[in-house]
């Protein structure tokens, strides 16, 4: 699972919030082309590490090598390795290395997903997969048009993942199926609430670092919240939908 990876403690200077916007200010954001742009671009990066990382899955799953590394102690450094790269993911690093680690970061994760692909079939990974994507252009949709100010709610869901963590490590000693769950259905809540919460954190963001050269930082950074979003939305929601070989 990717719970653990949440960028929200390293990308925090740019977390903060903007002015309130009120109707006439947000139909200016709606028309303001400079805020599409930026948008745009950190819809494109998570996208295409969405599909890097399938793709990677995929391939990995489909040529057994998954199957033999999964049965060894070595699929731990698979596991592992992808909150390693969000712990080294920081503003203070070049716009070039957050590239760098960023695609990285998503062939990684490929591989540890690639583990679902020897427990669920095929059809049920495709209709989660889609299901998941529908919520998350909803759910991004109203983070970005909404008048309500939901920086409250944001504090409240990242204690939310902390917690959600923690029920899971206590899971795997109590190996409880109705516990596994209720985690689950949680799980799709908070990272839904979380998708809302961080598509308008990032609209509100652009009016900090428009014009700056902090701008292509933001949108890596930005695009890593909401596909830790995605990714982390799909694996919960594959629990309820996912049919098992």
């Amino acid at each position: 699972m990717a719970e653990w990876n949440d960028p929200r403690t390293t990308s925090s200077p740019f977390g903060s919030r903007g002015p309130a916007l009120n109707g006439e200010a947000l139909g200016a954001v709606t028309m303001d082309q400079g805020l599409r742009r930026y948008m745009l671009s950190i819809y494109n990066y998570m996208a295409s590490g969405v599909l890097l990382s399938g793709i990677v899955a995929l391939l990995f799953a489909n040529s057994g090598l998954a199957a033999q590394v999964m049965a060894t102690p070595l699929r731990w450094v698979i596991v592992l390795a992808p909150p390693a790269f969000i712990f080294f993911l920081s503003p203070a690093r070049s716009e070039g290395t957050l590239k760098t680690m960023f695609w990285s970061f998503s062939v990684v994760m490929g591989l540890s997903l690639s583990a679902l692909l020897l427990v669920y079939t095929g059809p049920s990974i495709a209709l989660t997969f889609f299901a998941t994507a529908g919520a998350f252009a909803g759910l991004s949709l109203y983070g970005y048009t909404t008048k309500r100010n939901l920086s409250g709610m944001g504090s409240f869901l990242v204690m939310g993942v902390i917690g959600l963590v923690i029920a899971m490590l206590l899971n795997l000693w109590l190996a409880s199926g109705p516990l596994a769950l209720a985690i689950s259905a949680i799980g799709v809540l908070i990272f839904a609430g979380l998708t809302a919460y961080d598509t308008q954190r990032l609209r509100d963001t652009y009016y900090h670092v428009a014009g700056t050269d902090m701008m292509g930082k933001v949108v890596i950074l930005g695009a890593l919240s909401l596909y830790l979003d995605f990714i982390n939305m799909f694996q919960f929601l594959l629990s309820f939908l996912g049919s098992r070989d």
